[in-house]
Parts: structure tokens; C-alpha cells; sequence
């Protein structure tokens, strides 16, 4: 008869990726139908597979070094996604609920080890400590469901931080307290080392970032990029006594501007954690546990239940005191405990050290009882920790489903056509529309390639199909639907207006080619680009790119003086919102203060996190000034109007000679808004047989725009 335990542990590492991967791809399956998070599946089967379950697989140095990198992965994920904006506001909350985090499940464990367990005054300190801190094992549920920015996601991931922060900082402190490197000296260096290292990872990291991003644009390239600054900074953290995973958090918030949360760089690295190292590191913290430990008996038992227990009461109690004192929903508080609740690699790294350190010739701080006993907590805080962290989100997603309002969705028309001709400009069109469209409305883009019908057409018409078939591989990294159309026409931009209304679109996004950089004023709009703001009423955006907008610092606008009674002043409005909060940049309007003050109401009603700073241009002569304060790695946005429009002012006669003379070499973009009624506006006026086909509401907005115009004309406000 075959005796199958002779195959087991399976060493072949080709059928051990392969149980790897067929773990990683039924977890989700099987605890989606139980309805149990599927982490716990990955721990639970690590526990099955492993040498204390069915001793399918051996932990072997792969799972110790894609363990480690999962581990990485998860402080670097949880820090590249935070709101950094929301970071700054949050920094006092942060750090009172990072010691309260810390000092509450202190003080419970240390007391709990003396009186409860007999254990020594330093014992009782390392498992407080071990207790105190935590690992962000449930933060991929947070991705799942969209809430890295929540302000409870920040402060749980900030003050997670600072707790294992403290916890390493009491684990160096006994470990000098028995060795010969101890005192005053030791802690002043230990500090130097901490500054110096911060300092050079926030010199050396975002220099390094601009100059690689300007010149690569490779996907691969840019995705190797950002893993040697990760793994440079672990190993630095590490170099200095701390764990790799300060460096790896650092590391991400270093980063968290240059790589936009919608961006395809971003979606690589978060595909790449979620699908391999994050599972690996989950599946190799199963394979320590023992749970036959439990029914021998013994002390082990008493030391599971007092941690579990006392750990998590002094997590909770945090968590919830942190909530009412910050004035947070109760579901925030729930999700601030099952964030810090869970206790993985660094609870396993802290009570190895403990081993070994020796308080007697042959007798060492902890023994291996209090290390199975760590082990086997872990699987139990994994478990509250994610059925927490789940509950708690899905709260937070009917809370806010209930606050928000429905209207917006349902009136919001935006449908972004993306014409391309140049493949090397193309990719940034793309990468802009992807960070100004609402990811909650969940629209694809529509990008089109419009060539001449002569000749050449079919030569055309066949670059262009690449074209645009390189630009939806694109999109789709970025999880963004694209429609494309090749269309032959005799005029490009009859051929762009037709498109756009076959695809109902709400706005026309392009490059701004042609004599951009200089020449003539008169040939400024290139080619076609005056044919389509004078043909069309609706928003057209120009934009000329110089370098990748994940380096842009800064976004200027330059705002017209009655701006805020044009029909299209919030579409525009809410589009720069968008841009400057998913480049984690400042955006500075420039305009008159009544203007102004519309600008403040909504960014402060609607984009709260956004920084935004407000100054005063009281005349559009005023324009070229601006130059001066424009940098390389600005973005000047010139917000314009058409002929005859309420914002339109003689001296916007002069804008294609300013920027030309003035704003050649600067990234720029140029909006024309929404405008009442379609591009034969005038000439319905001027024909009252084709009153009757308008509807009274259209007739009546069309009649409130012309007095509008001829009362402010009057008023010489022009």
C-alpha cells in the first residue's frame, strides 16, 4: 500500500509554488462563501499545510524571504496610500492615540506577567512591549474597499507607527541594559543615527525619484525603481538596529507624492503585494503556529488566554478612548481596533530577541513556552483583528453611502473624449484624464484618432489603431475602461465635433501643439484648436506637458474676474480639485476676491484635504507676472473665456502673445468653460424660425445670459 507521508513535505519548488498558488487562489473562494475574511483562510491554511498541520510544505528560506518582503509590502502599501494632507492635520491625533496604543496594552501585559504569570520584572517588560505594539495584518481589507483616506485609517496606520516605534525603542533599551553597550553614550548615538537616517532617506529619496521619473518612462523601469528605494531603506533601518519595516513605511511616505493613487505605477505595486508577497508573508506566519500546543496542557495555555485577552482589552480601550476624545463615529473606533489589534512578524522578532538574552549563565529572559505561546496569540489577534477591521469597513462604506448625496452622481454628465494624434504625448493625455476623472462614477474615457481622408489614409488609419490600442493598454493598468475609434474626415476638427456628440461626451481634453513654444501669436492654437472652442460650448481643455505630472509641485490658475456666473465654473473647478489631490500638490488661484471667495466655498465644502491657497490678481494685465513665481515643476493654468461670454475681457485678445513670450518653457494648460446653449448660440438669436424648436427653460437661460452680458457691459466692467 503507498504510503503518501513519504512524498510529504513536498521540497520540489515547482510543486511548491504550485500549493503555494492554488492556496492564494481558493482562500478567497472558500472564505467568501463562509463569509470570513480572507486573510484568515491564508493563515488557517498556512496552519493546515505547515509541519504542525498535514506537513504538506516545509518552511523554507522562501517563505522566510518572501515572508519578510510581504511584511515590507504592507507598511509600504499602508504608507504610500495615506492622505499625506490628512496626515499633517491628524499628526496631534496621531500621536496621542500612538501612545495610548502603546501605553495602555503596556501597562496590562506588564502588570498581567507579574501578578498573573510569575514572570520577572523583565520578562513582564519584553511581552509588554511584544503587546504594545502591532502589524497592520487586516490593512488589505482597507484597499479592498477604498479607504486609505479615511482620517481613522490614518490614525490608526500613523499610531501603529509610533507604537512599535516605542516597542523597539524598549526592546534596544534591554538589550543594552545586558550588554556592555549601555548608558548615556548609547542612546545619544542610537538617536543620532535615527536623525541621520531620516535625514538622508528625505534628501537622497526624492531627488532620486524626480530625476529617474523625468527621464524613464518605462513601466517596468519605474516599477524597479520604487522597489530599490523600498528595499534601500529597509536594509538602511536595519543597518542602524531598527527593523526593516520602519525604513519600508518611511519609505513610502517619501514616495506617496510621486506615485498618484490612480496612477498604473501605483496599480502595479499594489497588484503585485496583494497577488504574491502579502499571501506568502500571511501563509508563512500560519506555518509557526501549533495550536496542538493548546491540549498538552501546561502553563502555555494560561500564557495564550492572559496576552489574547489583555493585549486586546488594552487595544480596544485605545481604540474606543481615542474615538471619544477625537469625536469620531463609533465605526471609526472599530476600525482603529481591528487595525491595531493584530500581532504578526514584529511580535515573532521581539520575543526571539528575548531568547536570547541571557540574565544567568544558561538561563535566558523567556523561555520556549512563552515563545509557543506567542505564536499561537498571534493567530487569534490575526483573526479579531481582521473580522473587526471587515465589520468596521463596511460600516464605514453605509455610513458614508447614507451621508452622500445621490444628486451629484445623477446630474454629473462627465464623459472625458481624449483626441490623440503624437504617440510621445499621447500617454501624458491619458495619465491627465485619468487624474481629473470621479473614479465613483466609474466612466470609461473615449479616445479618438481623427486622420485626413486623402492618400494617406490608410497609412494613417493604421498607426492610429496602434495608437490607441498602446494608450487603452494603458488605461486598463489603471483599471479605466477606454473606448476608441479610428474616423477618417476632410477636417479634423469637423471630424473631433462630430465624435463628440456620437459619444455624448461632456469635454474635450487634447494636446497643445503647433506653435506653442513660439511663433507667430496668430498661429498659437495650432492647426485646429480655434475651430473647436469657436465650433463647441462645452469645456475644452488644452494642455502642453513638459515632464511627467506625478513631479508636478505646484498648480498655478489664473482665474477671470466674473468666472463664477459662467455655466461651466464648477465642472473646471472640480476637475484642478481632483488633479492637485491626486498629485498630493498645492494649487494657488490667482484672481479677483470676489471671484475668489466662490473658489474658497467650494474647495473648503468639497475637497477639504486639498491645500489650497488663495491670491489676489485684481486686472488680467496683471497675467504676465505670474511668470515669475512659475517654476520648472509647476503647472500654469490659464482659465480663459470665449467671445462674447460673461469673463471674456478685451485683454484676452493679447493671451497667445503673453504666453508665448512669457510662459514658453512652463507646463501648461488652458481651459475653455462650459458655456450656455451649442455652438450656434448667435446665430439662434439672430433667426427666430428656430426659436420653436427650443424648449421655454432653454429659451429663458439664454435670455438671462444675454442681459447678464449686455448689463455688465454697460457697467464698464469689461
Amino acid at each position: 500500500m503507498m504510503n503518501l507521508s513519504e512524498y510529504f513535505p513536498i521540497t520540489d519548488p515547482t510543486l511548491t509554488f504550485l500549493v503555494v498558488m492554488l492556496i492564494i487562489l481558493s482562500a478567497p473562494i472558500i472564505m467568501g462563501k463562509l463569509r470570513i475574511p480572507h486573510i484568515i483562510g491564508m493563515v488557517l491554511a498556512g496552519v493546515l499545510i505547515g509541519k504542525y498541520g498535514l506537513n504538506i510544505l516545509e518552511r523554507d528560506a522562501s517563505f522566510e524571504q518572501f515572508g519578510k518582503v510581504g511584511l515590507y509590502y504592507i507598511m509600504f502599501l499602508a504608507s504610500l496610500e495615506m492622505d499625506i494632507e490628512g496626515l499633517r492635520k491628524n499628526i496631534p491625533r496621531m500621536t496621542i492615540f500612538g501612545l495610548l496604543s502603546f501605553l495602555i496594552p503596556f501597562i496590562l501585559t506588564y502588570f498581567t506577567s507579574v501578578w498573573f504569570l510569575g514572570y520577572s520584572h523583565e520578562a513582564s517588560f519584553l511581552l509588554g512591549s511584544l503587546m504594545a505594539s502591532n502589524t497592520l495584518i487586516a490593512y488589505p481589507i482597507i484597499g479592498r474597499y477604498g479607504l486609505q483616506r479615511k482620517p481613522s485609517v490614518t490614525i490608526s496606520v500613523g499610531g501603529s507607527m509610533l507604537a512599535l516605534l516605542l516597542a523597539l525603542i524598549c526592546l534596544a533599551a534591554l538589550e543594552a541594559a545586558h550588554g556592555t553597550g549601555g548608558g548615556f553614550f548609547f542612546w545619544v548615538w542610537f538617536a543620532a543615527k535615527l536623525v541621520v537616517f531620516v535625514l538622508l532617506l528625505m534628501l537622497i529619496i526624492p531627488r532620486l525619484t524626480r530625476w529617474f521619473l523625468r527621464r524613464y518612462s518605462d513601466a517596468v523601469m519605474q516599477f524597479i525603481f520604487v522597489m530599490s528605494m523600498l528595499f534601500m531603506s529597509a536594509a538602511l533601518s536595519e543597518a542602524i538596529g531598527l527593523e526593516g519595516i520602519v525604513g519600508a513605511f518611511l519609505s513610502g511616505l517619501i514616495l506617496n507624492r510621486y506615485i498618484p493613487p490612480v496612477s498604473p505605477l501605483m496599480n502595479r505595486i499594489e497588484f503585485i503585494g496583494n497577488a504574491i508577497f502579502i499571501p506568502y508573508f500571511l501563509i508563512g506566519v500560519g506555518m509557526l503556529i501549533n495550536l496542538g500546543l493548546l491540549f498538552k496542557g501546561g502553563n502555555i495555555l494560561w500564557v495564550v488566554l492572559a496576552m489574547v485577552f489583555f493585549g486586546t482589552v488594552g487595544k480596544a480601550l485605545a481604540s474606543y478612548l481615542a474615538c471619544l476624545l477625537f469625536r469620531l463615529p463609533l465605526s471609526s473606533g472599530h476600525m482603529m481596533f481591528g487595525l491595531t489589534s493584530a500581532h504578526a512578524a514584529g511580535a515573532i522578532a521581539i520575543v526571539m530577541v528575548g531568547m536570547q538574552i541571557e540574565t544567568a549563565p544558561g538561563q535566558f529572559l523567556i523561555g520556549d513556552d512563552v515563545l509557543n505561546g506567542v505564536i499561537i496569540m498571534i493567530l487569534f489577534t490575526c483573526i479579531i483583528s481582521t473580522l473587526i477591521t471587515e465589520q468596521a469597513a463596511q460600516q464605514i462604506i453605509i455610513r458614508d453611502k447614507d451621508m452622500a448625496s445621490e444628486d451629484d452622481a445623477q446630474n454629473d454628465d462627465e464623459r472625458m473624449l481624449i483626441p490623440v494624434k503624437y504617440p510621445e504625448y499621447a500617454p501624458e493625455l491619458i495619465n491627465l484624464a485619468i487624474l481629473m476623472r470621479n473614479p465613483k462614477l466609474n466612466r470609461g474615457l473615449v479616445a479618438i484618432n481623427v486622420v485626413y481622408d486623402d492618400t494617406n489614409a490608410r497609412k494613417n488609419q493604421e498607426a492610429g489603431t496602434q495608437l490607441l490600442e498602446k494608450i487603452a493598454q494603458q488605461a486598463a493598468a489603471s483599471d479605466v475602461r477606454m473606448q476608441t475609434q479610428v474616423r477618417i474626415a476632410a477636417n479634423i476638427a469637423n471630424g473631433i465635433k462630430h465624435a463628440f456628440k456620437e459619444f455624448r461626451a461632456s469635454e474635450i481634453l487634447l494636446g497643445l501643439h503647433g506653435a506653442a513654444g513660439g511663433g507667430s501669436p496668430a498661429r498659437f492654437w495650432g492647426q485646429f484648436h480655434q475651430s473647436l472652442f469657436n465650433g463647441l460650448n462645452r469645456q475644452i481643455i488644452m494642455a502642453r506637458l513638459r515632464q511627467p505630472l506625478s513631479t508636478i509641485r505646484r498648480i498655478q490658475v489664473a482665474v477671470p474676474s466674473r468666472a463664477q456666473f459662467e455655466p461651466g465654473f464648477y465642472r473646471w473647478l472640480e476637475r484642478l480639485a481632483r488633479l492637485a489631490s491626486n498629485l498630493e500638490c498645492r494649487i494657488q488661484f490667482h484672481g479677483r476676491s470676489d471671484t475668489l471667495a466662490f473658489v474658497n466655498e467650494y474647495m473648503r465644502n468639497r475637497h477639504p484635504n486639498v491645500r489650497a491657497e488663495y491670491l489676489s490678481m485684481p486686472h488680467w494685465n496683471a497675467l504676465p507676472q505670474l511668470a515669475a513665481t512659475i517654476a520648472e515643476d509647476h503647472l500654469f493654468v490659464v482659465v480663459t473665456a470665449r467671445r462674447g461670454t460673461v469673463s471674456y475681457k478685451t485683454a484676452m485678445d493679447r493671451l497667445p502673445d503673453e504666453l508665448i513670450r512669457f510662459f514658453s518653457g512652463t507646463n501648461m494648460m488652458i481651459i475653455f468653460p462650459d458655456q450656455f446653449g451649442d455652438a450656434m448660440d448667435e446665430m439662434t438669436f439672430a433667426q427666430p424660425q428656430h426659436t420653436e424648436e427650443l424648449s421655454a427653460y432653454d429659451l429663458l437661460r439664454r435670455w438671462i445670459s444675454k442681459y447678464t452680458l449686455k448689463y455688465f457691459r454697460k457697467s464698464h466692467l469689461f
